[in-house]
């Protein structure tokens, strides 16, 4: 029955495209169905993925769709299915969002089509990305999600910066697959077949299993989005319909996560604690790199592809933790890690799927993006401004929140460390906790931003003054959902953790250590004498002190609440120029972290004129790069750029050349045959 579901998953997804298609040949098919497709495949999703997480046993089965003497091999398990139920919560989310907000699409049944058909292929290939159980068939279905994202990202494709966005992502997925078969092909050499059953049962040295897993980190990383192999992200998510974005950042990004859980954790025969430092370290580097960056960001979605940055590298920093422990022989404090990691997934999948649906829904209204051009939208769209404040909540970590949660288990399994007796590592990790939590606060500064220059304030242009609230109620019930888990989760997080401690004893052997507490009102992951949690607790401590000051409020006339116009400072009335702009709130963390950026800023002042005193107008230019952006890829472009002119001159025009081109290659080939 679970994998009943699990294949209804798939066929459902690949049924929408179909309708999609259909009504483009004929028109009375009821396109409404693409959505209806969509909403069942995500609903599938779920119930396989719970029914799998609650009653764990790994499920196999071979589908005669490979070559004939390659078929299929599926393999379903506490893995796959935590995951499953990552894609199948955002899928359906989206089901109920994207009717309206593909509004005007659907109005051109063939741009319709193309965007169903190719939501529906890539949803497709990220579930079979889960089922796959042999190296072939991984392959084929990781192309079939990348493909399929390339076009979607390619959509808008009359723009040309849409262009160029999709054709780096595209190029990065295509470098990043090279790695990945790389990878699986340095595992495949010393085993009998293309089956993870035949993989795991290899025999590797050290030198060959860690090449493999440099090899994997590159591929899995490159999709992920770790720093320095990251810079498509923030150039393809922006671009990207909305709720497309949503799923490539929110859900895309995860699968990515999940490649990299079974090829080191499940598929190679052993974990070593250098493997860790390096998940450790370079997911330090993508936390912290990924936030600031995000900072300085004026397109919001821009900014919260820069913060997927950020959260899949604290996920990489605690599987990093979780790997040095299993070399250590610490199984329960890796189970931890893990468990830390897999809870941070599920919750960035909703509140970046939240955030992201949100930025769509402000685009819709406003069709604006820029943070600097919006201001005041708290009254205008009151109810998607709740939505979007609880999601600025949760990823800044914030309690009574899923993101507080998670990223508390993290620092839980960092504090840990007086366990290990290798003298770097226990140097090492506490600086990489201090760092966890120099993001944080950075997280919590960056979408105090984002908030406060988009609800708050007055309005900063036309588009945003004459902005409306959403009518549709199905593009406000899928944030709704989103909002209202990752308050559920962030109250009740023992739910999940309990279904994820089946994920850590599939892989690990192991899981919380005996006295860790995942039942009740408290949250014990090592021991209560040492570190606990209980959200609920904290949740009505939290009412009756807001009831106590409601209430003494109130007994004073002098602090009702009331409603004035906001103070003028005496200037006589404020002005849109008077609010801070993204630019000067990001100022000081701009000089204080000024090695990070490379920063280009001018103030050109224009004087009137025959004075030099007298100031007509100042103008004030900032440009911010990304270091990998110029160091590292940009040499790169350069040198392709100049042996394509090289190689392009053996394009001379003359027959007589390509007929000589011809005949040596026809030698050399005679010559190679025999």
């Amino acid at each position: 029955m679970i994998l009943f579901l699990a294949y209804s998953a798939v066929l459902l997804s690949f049924a929408s495209g179909g309708i999609a298609l259909a009504h483009l040949y004929k028109s009375d098919v009821n396109k409404q169905w693409v959505f209806w497709s969509l909403g069942a495949s995500g609903a599938m999703a779920i119930f396989a993925g719970l029914g799998e997480l609650v009653n764990p046993e790994i499920r196999l089965d071979t589908l005669n769709l490979g070559l004939p003497w390659l078929p299929w091999h599926v393999h379903f398990d506490s893995l796959s299915a935590f995951f499953y139920l990552v894609i199948g919560i955002a899928v359906f989310a989206v089901s109920f969002y994207a009717p309206h907000y593909t509004h005007h699409e659907q109005k051109n049944a063939q741009n319709f089509a193309v965007l169903s058909l190719f939501t529906g292929l890539f949803i497709a290939g990220m579930l079979l990305v889960l089922l796959a159980d042999d190296a072939f068939m991984f392959m084929i279905a990781w192309e079939l999600m990348s493909v399929a994202s390339y076009f979607l990202v390619a959509f808008q494709h009359e723009n040309a910066a849409n262009r160029r966005a999709a054709f780096l992502y595209l190029l990065m997925a295509e470098v990043g697959a090279l790695f990945i078969i790389l990878a699986f092909g340095v595992v495949a050499s010393f085993a009998d077949g293309f089956t993870f059953d035949a993989l795991r049962a290899s025999t590797l040295s050290t030198t060959w299993m860690s090449i493999a897993f440099v090899l994997a980190l590159l591929g899995f990383g490159m999709k992920a989005g770790l720093v320095p192999i990251h810079v498509w992200l923030p150039e393809a998510h922006p671009v990207a319909p909305s709720h497309i974005s949503a799923l490539m950042s929110g859900v895309m990004l995860k699968v990515a996560l999940y490649g990299l859980i079974r090829f080191c954790f499940d598929l190679l025969p052993e974990v070593h604690w250098e493997w860790g430092v390096v998940l450790l370290v370079v997911g330090t580097v993508s936390a912290l790199g990924g936030i600031l960056y995000a900072m300085m960001q004026q397109n919001l979605k821009r900014l919260l592809a820069y913060s997927s940055v950020e959260n899949i590298g604290v996920i990489v920093m605690v599987l990093g933790l979780s790997m040095i422990f299993l070399a250590n022989d610490h199984q329960e404090l890796a189970a931890l890690g893990l468990l830390a990691a897999l809870f941070h997934a599920f919750n960035h999948a909703l509140f970046k799927n939240l955030l992201f649906l949100g930025a769509g829904m402000i685009h819709h209204q406003t069709h604006e993006l820029n943070i600097d051009m919006l201001g005041g939208l708290i009254k205008r769209m009151p109810k998607t401004s709740v939505l979007f404040l609880i999601g600025c909540m949760s990823i800044s970590s914030l309690p009574l929140f899923n993101g507080f949660v998670s990223e508390w288990l993290a620092f839980q399994t960092a504090l840990q460390v007086d366990v290990l007796d290798n003298g770097v590592l226990r140097s090492l990790i506490p600086v990489s906790a201090a760092a966890l939590a120099l993001t944080a606060a950075l997280a919590a500064a960056c979408f105090v931003k984002v908030f406060g220059l988009i609800f708050l304030g007055v309005p900063r242009s036309r588009h945003a003054e004459k902005a409306k609230e959403i009518e549709d109620k199905g593009m406000l019930a899928a944030p709704a959902l989103l909002a209202g888990l990752c308050f559920f989760f962030g109250i009740f997080p023992n739910v999940m953790l309990n279904l994820i401690n089946n994920v850590a004893q599939q892989l690990l052997g192991s899981t919380l250590p005996p006295q860790g507490e995942l039942s009740g009102l408290w949250l014990a992951p090592v021991s209560a004498q040492q570190a606990s949690y209980s959200a609920p607790l904290v949740l009505i401590g939290a009412l009756i002190a807001a009831g106590v000051c409601f209430w003494v409020l109130r007994r004073n006339p002098s602090t009702v609440t009331r409603i004035a116009p906001t103070w003028d400072c005496g200037f006589g009335g404020l002005t849109p120029r008077m609010q801070y702009t993204s630019s000067a709130f990001t100022m000081p963390l701009r000089r204080i972290f000024s090695p990070v950026f490379l920063i280009d800023e001018k103030i050109e002042k224009t004087m009137r004129e025959h004075t030099t005193m007298n100031v007509a107008e100042v103008r004030y230019t900032l440009h911010i790069q990304d270091h990998s952006w110029v160091r590292l890829y940009q040499p790169v472009e350069r040198g392709v750029n100049r042996v394509a002119k090289q190689v392009g001159r053996i394009q001379t025009g003359n027959i007589r050349t390509y007929l000589g081109y011809s005949l040596a290659t026809l030698i050399l080939l005679l010559w190679v045959v025999s």
